[in-house]
C-alpha cells in the first residue's frame, strides 16, 4: 500500500509522554517504508511548568500507564524515576530540547526525541535536567555548550511556549497525534498509539479521497 500524494506529516508529541515513546517504532516502521516523508515535530507540553513534587498517587498512576504501554509496544521500562527524591514532572525542558534541536539542525529533532523518550523511561534518567538533555544532544552529535547555550535563550523559551499555543490552537487533546499535510490542509491519521499497519492503512485512505478522481474530502483538523 502507498499513499503517493502525502510527502508530508506533522508528529505532536511531548517527550515525557508514555504513550508517545511507545509509538515510536511503529512511526519508524511507517516512515522507512516511505523514506520520501518529511515529518515536521510538534510539541504539545503535556505537563509544562509543573512544579510539584511527584507523589505516590502520581507514581502509581505512571506505574499503570507504563504497564500498558510496555505491554503494547514491547519497549522496556526503567522505574528508577521513581525512587529520585524531589522529582518534579516538568515537561517543559525535554520539550524545549527538541525545539532547540529543531531550530539547530531540524533532520536531528525527532532522533534527539527518540533518545530522550530513551533516557528517561528505559533508562531512568532525568531529563528535565539541562545537563542530561545537553548530553543527549552531545551523543546526537551538537555540541553540547552551544546546545545549551541555545536551550536556555530566551528565544526557544518562546519557541516553545508558540509550539504549546498552535497545539492547542488545534485542538489536539490526545498524544500522540499524527496527522498528514496536503495542499496547507491537516488530515488526522491518528490520535493516540496506532500500529503501524494501520497508520498505513489511513494514509492510502487519505491519498486516495485527494485524487483528482475522488475530489471533496473535507480536511479534519487534529
Amino acid at each position: 500500500m502507498s499513499a503517493p500524494s502525502i510527502a508530508r506529516l506533522l508528529y505532536v508529541a511531548d517527550p515525557l509522554c508514555s504513550w508517545c515513546y511507545g509509538f515510536g517504532p511503529e512511526l519508524a516502521r511507517l516512515l522507512e517504508r516511505h523514506p520520501q516523508m518529511s515529518v515536521e515535530l510538534l510539541m504539545c507540553g503535556m505537563r509544562p511548568y509543573n512544579t510539584e513534587t511527584m507523589s505516590e498517587t502520581f507514581r502509581d498512576m505512571l506505574r499503570g500507564h507504563w504497564k500498558h504501554v510496555g505491554e503494547a509496544s514491547g519497549l522496556p521500562f526503567s522505574e528508577a524515576i521513581f525512587s529520585l527524591s524531589g522529582f518534579v514532572y516538568d515537561t517543559e525542558p525535554p520539550c524545549r530540547a527538541v525545539v532547540t534541536a529543531r531550530a539547530l539542525d531540524a533532520s536531528r529533532a525527532l532522533p534527539l526525541l527518540k533518545d530522550i523518550q530513551a533516557a528517561f523511561y528505559r533508562d531512568g534518567i532525568d531529563v528535565t535536567r539541562p545537563e542530561a538533555l545537553a548530553e543527549a544532544a552531545r551523543q546526537r552529535g551538537f555540541d553540547a555548550g552551544a546546545f545549551l547555550a541555545a536551550f536556555d535563550s530566551p528565544a526557544m523559551r518562546a519557541a516553545t511556549r508558540g509550539d504549546f499555543e498552535r497545539s492547542r490552537a488545534l485542538g489536539v487533546n490526545g498524544f500522540p497525534t499524527l496527522a498528514a499535510e496536503h495542499g496547507g490542509e491537516l488530515y488526522l491519521v491518528a490520535s493516540g498509539f496506532t500500529p503501524a499497519d494501520v497508520l498505513e492503512e489511513r494514509l492510502d485512505g487519505i491519498a486516495h479521497r485527494l485524487a483528482p478522481s475522488q475530489p471533496g474530502a473535507a480536511p479534519n483538523s487534529p
